[in-house]
């Protein structure tokens, strides 16, 4: 069962949507579904990710910068 929200857009972008669901012939309710469903997607990949390289060492900024230079890579 879909859920009801209320959702304000800066003008443009709402221009935007209802011109593009014009143009695929889908809702403004579609469209927003799944730009939020893909966004999720990607923060469920970058999750994953993360919790594959937990394990990894971890290097501080000056340092990644110090070894940079000393192997002549700036």
């Amino acid at each position: 069962m879909n859920k009801r929200a209320t959702v304000y857009f800066d003008p443009d972008i709402h221009k935007a949507l209802r011109l593009k669901a014009a143009s695929t012939e889908s809702s403004i309710s579609e469209l927003v579904n799944q730009a939020v469903r893909e966004a999720l997607s990607e923060d469920r990949e970058d999750l994953q990710a993360f919790e594959e390289r937990i394990a990894e060492p971890t290097i501080t900024y000056e340092a990644l910068l110090d070894d940079l230079k000393s192997h002549g890579k700036i």
